[in-house]
């Protein structure tokens, strides 16, 4: 008989193992299972005979795609909440995620996009495999990088983080190592035998080395022979500079990703440079999530987000209709205003200390 909770609980050993369950979504995260998965590490805090949590995804395309966007899109569409209240009780999740005092082992086999980097990439250990893609895709479809993606990228080496966030492109193993996305590098066809392992440690310490014993070197990455043109293009303090630089630099690589920026929403370009030069302000990840938060409040009252939607993931044209539709239209005042308090009708994320939180009215 299949299982289809959407989130399966197993204990193995010592270790309690996470599976996100929905494969032919490619594990894609709802509201309901944000809510199992901060249940049930809430309890695996408290459960002393628990010594480590491992998470997987069902299926063998991936970890997880990310958030639910068809559903994100028809709520705001409707002029619902729901989504505000998803984002609410994700981004605590990824908070609980981070400071999770117990070994936390993400297998980030396959897709890991979005969402997928909010549940993976704030455990204290992050295997990639060679099937890895790990990414944050937000531009792409009118949206700016969050649960806590606007932080990990900021911790980049260089402007390797600024032209990730902006492109929404993709990365293997080595280059997830290298960004600080992931810890170790195992090969796919040894998951099973390393979760076995780390069910067997019975001490935090096992549990890293059973880890480390199983890493390898990863198939070599692109973005460390990049260095030169991403840096020098991506520190510009303006997409419109980052563009121009891209454009004149003789790589051919450069010439592509100023050709991937011409497709992106010029809107959230804009605000998505500015989370990511803002989140390295902040420093740590709570603030930065308070940040994130106040972003998609307001990003949601945009029509790129539905429209972006739309065209990657409803009608597929691939024809976004931005709006604004060009660099130039998108001022300072106006990107300033996605990152100002929220108002007394939207109670803040109140993470961070000596924030204010309260419930969604």
């Amino acid at each position: 008989m299949i299982d289809d909770r959407p989130v399966l609980l197993e204990t193995r050993g010592r270790s309690l193992h996470l599976t996100l369950n929905r494969p032919r979504a490619i594990n894609a995260l709802t509201h309901t299972m944000v809510r199992l998965l901060d249940e049930a590490l809430a309890g695996a805090e408290r459960d002393g005979a628990v010594t480590s949590v491992v998470l997987a995804g069902a299926g063998d395309r991936g970890l997880c795609a990310g958030g639910d966007i068809r559903a994100l899109h028809d709520d705001t569409r409707a002029g619902g909440r729901a989504s505000l209240e998803f984002w609410r009780d994700e981004y605590r999740l990824n908070a609980r995620i981070a400071r999770f005092p117990k070994p936390y082992v993400a297998l980030m086999d396959g897709i890991v996009m979005g969402g997928g980097v909010g549940v993976s990439a704030h455990g204290s250990l992050r295997i990639v495999t060679e099937r890895s893609r790990v990414a944050m895709p937000e531009t792409g479809i009118g949206f700016v990088p969050d649960v806590g993606g606007t932080h990990l990228l900021a911790a980049a080496p260089g402007e390797l983080g600024t032209h990730l966030a902006l492109t929404g492109r993709s990365v293997g193993a080595a280059d997830a190592l290298l960004c600080g996305l992931a810890d170790h590098h195992v090969p796919t066809r040894r998951l099973a035998e390393l979760t076995e392992a780390v069910a067997a440690a019975a001490t935090e310490g096992e549990v890293t080395a059973a880890v480390r014993g199983f890493a390898e070197e990863p198939p070599a990455g692109e973005l460390a022979a990049q260095r030169d043109w991403i840096d020098a293009c991506y520190a510009a303090g303006t997409v419109e500079e980052i563009v121009r630089r891209l454009r004149a630099h003789p790589a051919p690589a450069a010439a592509d990703a100023a050709a991937e920026l011409a497709g992106r929403s010029p809107l959230a370009l804009k605000v998505t440079l500015a989370a990511v030069r803002r989140a390295a302000r902040l420093g740590s990840l709570e603030p930065v999530l308070d940040q994130e938060f106040r972003v998609s409040s307001r990003v949601r009252e945009e029509p790129d987000f539905v429209e972006g939607v739309r065209a990657r993931i409803v009608d597929k044209d691939g024809s976004p209709q931005w709006k604004p539709a060009t660099l130039a239209e998108v001022d300072d005042s106006a990107v300033a205003r996605f990152f100002a308090p929220l108002g007394p009708d939207e109670q803040e994320l109140g993470l961070a200390p000596g924030a204010t939180a309260g419930p969604m009215p």
